[in-house]
């Protein structure tokens, strides 16, 4: 598990909706991704290369 080193920040790519995500910087450089409405939840940690990968695909869309 990787450390999280930033503060969690509301992702661009969310709606104005009450559906949203929020995303941090983890120590390898990667990311946490979390549920806005279940901030104390799981978290999904994603390498820096997959991170990468991630906004690419939404990116290219």
């Amino acid at each position: 598990m990787t450390d999280v080193v930033g503060p969690f920040r509301k992702s661009t790519y969310s709606g104005p909706e009450s559906n949203c995500v929020e995303v941090a910087a983890t120590a390898t450089g990667g990311r946490a991704v979390r549920d806005s409405k279940n901030p104390h939840g799981p978290l999904l940690h994603l390498s820096p290369t997959s991170w990468h990968a991630f906004l690419s695909g939404i990116v290219g869309r």
